[in-house]
């Protein structure tokens, strides 16, 4: 992928008290994670967010952002203690990990929360929320392979 080309790599959901109830890889060329990966990742998540909020000097609502030189990773925690976390790959401009967040949220309000069947804190086997938040994310991927100028990158109009 080439660095203005947006890339969203990961998603996962963690539950307040600290427990893996959905993972998502998004992207071809991401990590493929096992599940024990996925469930030490997400634990991790929660005790360095949990851990943050303890040791901030000011009030803290725990992680929001990590940045390295290759990837992103932003949490949209709710009123609830839900975390949403996505990783993309750095360099990417638009739109910005807080809006597709906010976006994955609305689906799981959509999806898995008005499902009779769901129980909160339970993982999430929605197959209606996993194909929203594909189209979503695979929509956004097609919208920045397209680039600026509406055609694809590399193609000459």
């Amino acid at each position: 992928w080439p660095a203005s080309v947006m890339t969203f790599l990961h998603l996962m959901i963690v539950n307040k008290a600290g427990g893996l109830i959905y993972n998502q890889n998004l992207a071809p060329n991401a990590a493929k994670l096992t599940s024990n990966d996925w469930l030490r990742i997400g634990s991790t998540f929660h005790s360095l967010h949990a851990i943050i909020r303890q040791i901030s000097p000011v009030q803290s609502g725990g992680i929001e952002k990590l940045e390295t030189e290759t990837v992103k990773i932003q949490c949209f925690q709710t009123l609830t203690g839900l975390k949403i976390v996505l990783s993309a790959a750095a360099g990417q401009v638009q739109p910005s990990l807080d809006v597709v967040l906010r976006e994955i949220y609305v689906l799981y309000s959509d999806y898995v929360l008005k499902n009779p069947f769901y129980e909160l804190d339970m993982p999430i086997r929605c197959e209606l929320f996993t194909i929203h938040v594909t189209q979503l994310i695979d929509g956004y991927h097609a919208q920045a392979a397209l680039g600026p100028s509406g055609t694809k990158h590399g193609a000459k109009r």
